[in-house]
C-alpha cells in the first residue's frame, strides 16, 4: 500500500470537511459508524492518487428482487458510473465488476456518464453461491492484464452477514440473488475501498459488529463481516463516491477540472432520469422507479453535490 504524502493542512481540512457532508445521517442511525470510520476518506483518496499506476475495479449493483418489476437500486449505481467516468477521463484504467440482474442498469447508467464503450465489464452469473469457483472467470481475466488491478471499490454492494446470509436493510434474504461478489475482497496486493449507508454492505466488516447491532435497525442480522482498508461511511453511498472524487481533486490538482466537470448535478440527473425511464431500477427504499434515491427527491440530492463540488472550485 501507497505511504500517504505530506498535504497542507488546509487540505486535510476541507477532506474533514467533505466526510462529514456525505456522512450527514438521512434517518438510519449511522453515527456511531461515521464515527469509528473518521479519516477514511483521506486515505482512500490518497491510495490512488499516490499509486504510480492505478487500476481499479469498481464493484456495483444492489438489486431490489422484491420490487415490481424487480431491478437495480439507484443508489450506488450513480456513484459507480461518475467514479469510472472521472477516473477514465483521468486517465485511470478502470473495470466495472456487477452480476448479470445488474448489468442492464449499470451499463446504461455508464453509457449516460460518459464511461467509454471499450471499458470492460466483469459479470457474474446470479447464484446463490459462496465457492471461488463462480469468480473464476474474473480472476483468471485479472491475472493476466497488463496493469494489475490495484485498487477495488465497492460502492452499495451487498455482502454476507455473520451467518453467511446476504440481507436487505428489512432484514430479507436476498442471497439468491446476489452474485457473490465479495469473493473478491480477498486478493493480495490490493487495497479495498468500501462505501456504504447501512450496515450491510461490502466493506462494513471493518466496523465490530456491536456498533452496527446497537445503531441499525435488524443491524446484528445484516452486519456485512467483509472487511475493507478504507471505510466510508455515508448518508446516501452515491455522495461517497462523490466524495471521494473530490477529495482525489484536491490530493491531485491536475484531476480537478475534469472532477468537477463531471460531477454537475445536471449529470448525475441525467444518468437518474435515465435508468428510471428505462424502469431499469428504483428507488430502494420505496421500490419505486421514480426520480428519487433513498427516499429523497432529486433536489435534495443536488444541494448536497453543490455542496461537494464547491471545495474543489
Amino acid at each position: 500500500m501507497p505511504t500517504p504524502k505530506a498535504h497542507t493542512q488546509e487540505i486535510l481540512e476541507k477532506i474533514a470537511q467533505l466526510q462529514a457532508i456525505c456522512s450527514q445521517d438521512i434517518g438510519r442511525g449511522i453515527q456511531a459508524l461515521v464515527n469509528v470510520t473518521q479519516g477514511e476518506l483521506l486515505g482512500a483518496a490518497s491510495s490512488i492518487v499516490n499509486h504510480s499506476s492505478p487500476h481499479v475495479a469498481i464493484i456495483t449493483g444492489f438489486f431490489l428482487p422484491h420490487t415490481n418489476p424487480p431491478v437495480a437500486e439507484t443508489d450506488g449505481l450513480i456513484g459507480s458510473v461518475q467514479l469510472a467516468a472521472s477516473l477514465i477521463r483521468n486517465c485511470v484504467k478502470v473495470r466495472i465488476v456487477t452480476d448479470s440482474y445488474c448489468f442492464p442498469a449499470v451499463k446504461s447508467a455508464a453509457i449516460a456518464a460518459g464511461v467509454p464503450s471499450i471499458v470492460e465489464f466483469d459479470i457474474v452469473p446470479v447464484v446463490p453461491s459462496t465457492h471461488d469457483e463462480v469468480i473464476t472467470p474474473i480472476l483468471d481475466t485479472w491475472k493476466c492484464l497488463a496493469t494489475p488491478i490495484t485498487h477495488v471499490i465497492s460502492i452499495e454492494r451487498p455482502g454476507p452477514g455473520y451467518d453467511g446470509i446476504i440481507r436487505n436493510m428489512r432484514g430479507q434474504d436476498i442471497t439468491a440473488h446476489t452474485a457473490p461478489l465479495h469473493l473478491l475482497f480477498n486478493l493480495p496486493n490490493v487495497t479495498y475501498i468500501g462505501i456504504g449507508d447501512g450496515g450491510n454492505e461490502l466493506g462494513m466488516g471493518k466496523i465490530s459488529r456491536e456498533v452496527i447491532s446497537n445503531s441499525i435497525r435488524y443491524g446484528e442480522r445484516i452486519a456485512c463481516v467483509v472487511a475493507c482498508d478504507y471505510l466510508l461511511v455515508c448518508g446516501v453511498s452515491n455522495w461517497g463516491a462523490s466524495a471521494l472524487l473530490c477529495a482525489c481533486a484536491l490530493l491531485k490538482p491536475e484531476w480537478k477540472s475534469i472532477i468537477k466537470e463531471q460531477l454537475q448535478p445536471e449529470v448525475e440527473f441525467n444518468i437518474l432520469q435515465t435508468v428510471v425511464s428505462k424502469n431499469l431500477a428504483a428507488d430502494g427504499v420505496t421500490g419505486e422507479a421514480a426520480l428519487t434515491v433513498d427516499n429523497l427527491p432529486w433536489e435534495f440530492h443536488a444541494e448536497v453535490l453543490k455542496k461537494i463540488n464547491e471545495f474543489i472550485l
